[in-house]
């Protein structure tokens, strides 16, 4: 899914940091270039999620940060990339929620998920929020349960693709409610919003980035937000979990170093990633992207990246999703 980030895009540049400063030799970061890698094209929310952070962190450390996107094979290209390069803290990769659930979406990858990355530090994610044409009749979560199971294979929900977090959102729905609706496949969340618009499909699980400003304009029905807590983008709206407890969903991206990284190394990302979340403007440029900052500590991140793998793990299973 790609959001209109043409701002962002342009006042970050091509992707190279390169702050005015110098830096002493000895220390990490040592004076070299940095690489991020972002897995996926530029553009997309993982991809400015990126430049942001790199931005500050840049101006922090006082060396130039260049984001380098290595797409494909849904992800799995950048991450091997950066699975095999020197853990020497010159390589960071930008983790999204691929990292816990291609090894099930994908016959074979070329890394080891959890064994070839020490997930140093979540630094934000953007919920999904679940959205329909607003003359559906549901008002509340608990209305389309209920209609699912007297009915069942009658509702449908409108997806981005396979594998993405909006179709893994209604999958897990399934799979906790244990229901049968039918799932719609689309190449993006453009054109899914627009046959839910125009009523062609029941509900969906969008990006709250792609689908809030039709949410305020009255052209789609909000019900509910994935994630466990309520979004500060729309405080007034429940959660999922409080009808369907422990439902969590988001698109997530945090900092991961290749295994064997020293100690010292994860210890300052870790640290620096959370002085650069928290401050003022990087948050409110997260916010505007869509994004929540987070800023967790490696042992934190480390047990998310655990929970999301199981999570999906069995949810992918169950419903023998196998990506395009």
């Amino acid at each position: 899914m790609r959001i209109n980030r043409r701002a962002f895009t342009k006042s970050l540049g091509a992707g190279v940091f390169l702050p005015a400063v110098g830096r002493a030799q000895g220390a990490w970061p040592s004076g070299r270039a940095i690489r991020l890698i972002v897995p996926f094209p530029p553009g997309g929310a993982t991809d400015v999620v990126a430049r942001i952070t790199a931005d500050k962190l840049a101006r922090m450390w006082g060396v130039g940060v260049v984001v380098e996107n290595k797409a494909g094979a849904g992800g799995n290209i950048g991450n091997a990339e950066a699975a095999r390069a020197e853990p020497n803290g010159d390589t960071i990769l930008m983790t999204s929620p691929g990292i816990a659930t291609n090894s099930f979406l994908y016959d074979k990858i070329s890394y080891d998920p959890l064994g070839d990355f020490t997930h140093v530090s979540q630094v934000a994610l953007l919920p999904n929020i679940l959205v329909m044409h607003p003359d559906k009749p549901f008002k509340n979560v608990g209305d389309i349960i209920a209609y699912a199971k007297a009915n069942p294979g009658k509702l449908s929900y409108a997806h981005s693709g396979v594998g993405t977090t909006i179709h893994l959102s209604g999958e897990l729905f399934k799979f906790m409610t244990k229901t049968d609706i039918v799932p719609v496949p689309y190449r993006g969340s453009s054109p899914a919003l627009q046959d839910l618009m125009a009523g062609r499909t029941d509900f969906m699980f969008d990006n709250i980035s792609s689908s809030l400003a039709q949410v305020r304009a009255g052209t789609l029905k909000a019900l509910a937000v994935t994630t466990l807590k309520r979004s500060p983008f729309v405080p007034d709206l429940p959660v999922v979990a409080d009808t369907l407890p422990g439902f969590d969903v988001s698109s997530w991206f945090g900092f991961s170093l290749p295994k064997k990284t020293p100690e010292a190394i994860v210890a300052k990302l870790a640290a620096d990633t959370k002085t650069a979340v928290g401050d003022p403007e990087v948050k409110a440029k997260l916010e505007a992207a869509g994004s929540e900052a987070v800023g967790s500590t490696t042992a934190e991140f480390t047990a998310f990246v655990r929970k999301e793998t199981e999570v999906w793990g069995k949810v992918i299973k169950e419903a023998k999703i196998k990506a395009e």
